[in-house]
């Protein structure tokens, strides 16, 4: 059993194909298809998040996963309502069950759950890796999605003061 698991956190039909489309989407899938094939050849869980809420409703079209995510029966999905995806879930009795305390973290919206995720995972103690590439969002406020993924790469990889090692790392080095 690997003491590592992959977390994709929200790469949902309407979060990143919605009325708008995510920043480089297309190579973000295929990065996050590499990570997934790299985790289950080392044995690792892999885990997929999906977010709900009103506009989101679960079932619907646009709560799907996308359907160009390597997924597998067995592949363990977490449903949250939070940006966080550790609050109010099952997600560290889940990563418990399976021997991990370190995680691969990849996936939507860079800016909000991706970021909530990754640092309440460091607060727990969890060593983090960062798909520097496997991770997207949408322009916000007056920052395009590409600025926004390379900005949070950057503080990322610059934080320092935590609990345990926080890599920031493109998929074709996990």
């Amino acid at each position: 059993m690997s003491d590592t698991a992959l977390l994709i956190i929200d790469v949902q039909a309407g979060v990143v194909e919605g009325e708008l489309r995510a920043a480089r989407l297309d190579a973000v899938l295929d990065n996050l298809n590499l990570a997934i094939a790299k985790a289950r050849q080392r044995g690792m869980p892999v885990i997929f998040v999906q977010h709900e809420e009103d506009d989101l409703p679960r079932g619907s079209d646009a709560w799907q996963l996308h359907p160009r995510l390597a997924r597998q029966d067995g592949d363990a999905i977490v449903y949250k309502r939070y940006g966080d995806s550790f609050c109010d879930t099952d997600l560290a009795q889940l990563l418990s069950a399976r021997g991990a305390n370190k995680l691969w973290i990849g996936g939507a919206a860079t800016d909000f759950c991706v970021d909530s995720t990754l640092r309440n995972a460091v607060s727990r103690g969890y060593q983090v890796t960062a798909i520097a590439d496997g991770h997207t969002t949408l322009s916000a406020f007056a920052l395009s999605g590409e600025q926004v993924i390379d900005h949070f790469n950057a503080v990322w990889q610059a934080s320092s003061a935590t609990p345990q090692p926080l890599r920031v790392l493109p998929a074709a080095e996990l």
